[in-house]
């Protein structure tokens, strides 16, 4: 089952609208620091690079990613989502330690946030708020849609700066009510903890997802598939048993292959079309992907299947 061209441009047009999106709310935050010098305002705005930079990823890693195998690319370039992935865990694990570096030097040297500005920062860090949520939810049910990795990253990556801009609008707020600054880089270290955590998640997913580690929610829906087919009682068309079963993906795209044990007086012909109609079932489940059988003869004796006339 291959990837649709309306679904490749709706993603397209998805990624596109977070880098333009990306780059507002970045000038709107760093307006708002510049306003208050607030470090917790600067760790919101520091994160807001991040997310342009993995917005311009994203964009290009959806372009590449629906693009059809070539000669060079057999597997197609799926696994840019991986990497696109990973390089925005990185990003914004060095944030997390340039914000942290920033908020202790604050604490200790004393908090610099101007409390006369904090009321129109809040309305900017609100707004922000706003856009962002209605932006990563979008781009999360756009990734699920279409089955992009890489928008559904984006999204929740966009959803949880969502959760930063609130703790730091909750502390500034705390500061023009209570007058006690250190509020200011304790709710920025507290931030860059967050942020961190964010990024050895999406830094363990890449990884995962660039060494092929096995997906179990993939793997029990295999063997349900497969398990159906398996015994006399059992749906059309019935096969003796199964087994090396592997499977795997390049980006959004999964490669699955397995053995099927079949009558050994069927033909070749036989044998093929139950196999291709197993491959089939399994690739309509998975919706994008691709599915190969090797049909060999059953060796068990007492197989109810090969019994059957």
């Amino acid at each position: 089952m291959q990837h649709s061209p309306e679904r490749s441009r709706s993603e397209i047009r998805a990624a596109l609208m977070a880098l333009v999106v990306g780059f507002v709310l970045l000038a709107v935050k760093f307006i708002a620091y510049l306003l208050t010098d607030s470090a917790a305002i600067f760790s919101d705005a520091l994160e807001s690079i991040v997310n342009v930079l993995a917005a311009a990823l994203a964009l290009y890693s959806v372009i590449l990613a629906n693009r059809p195998a070539d000669a060079d690319h057999p597997y197609g370039h799926g696994k840019v989502e991986f990497v696109s992935a990973g390089f925005e865990g990185g990003m914004l694990l060095l944030a997390a330690f340039v914000i942290a570096l920033r908020a202790v030097e604050q604490f200790f040297q004393g908090a610099r946030i101007e409390e006369g500005k904090i009321s129109a920062a809040a309305v900017l860090l609100i707004a922000t708020i706003v856009v962002n949520g209605a932006m990563g939810i979008y781009l999360v049910r756009s990734g699920r849609r279409g089955g992009s990795i890489t928008l559904e990253a984006d999204g929740r990556h966009l959803l949880t700066d969502v959760v930063t801009s609130i703790g730091v609008l909750v502390a500034i707020v705390a500061v023009k009510l209570t007058g006690w600054k250190p509020i200011d880089p304790i709710a920025a270290i507290v931030i860059a903890a967050y942020v961190a955590i964010t990024a050895i998640g999406l830094l363990r997913r890449s990884a995962a997802g660039l060494m092929d580690e096995q997906d179990h929610e993939d793997d029990r829906l295999l063997r349900q598939i497969l398990d159906s087919h398996v015994g006399p009682n059992e749906k059309e068309p019935r096969i003796c048993s199964y087994h090396k079963l592997r499977h795997r993906h390049s980006g959004r795209f999964h490669w699955v292959d397995f053995h099927i044990m079949v009558p050994r007086d069927w033909d070749i012909e036989r044998g093929h079309q139950v196999a291709s109609a197993i491959e089939y079932e399994i690739e309509l489940a998975l919706r994008e992907g691709n599915a190969t059988a090797h049909v060999e003869p059953c060796a068990n004796s007492d197989c109810p299947i090969c019994a059957r006339p």
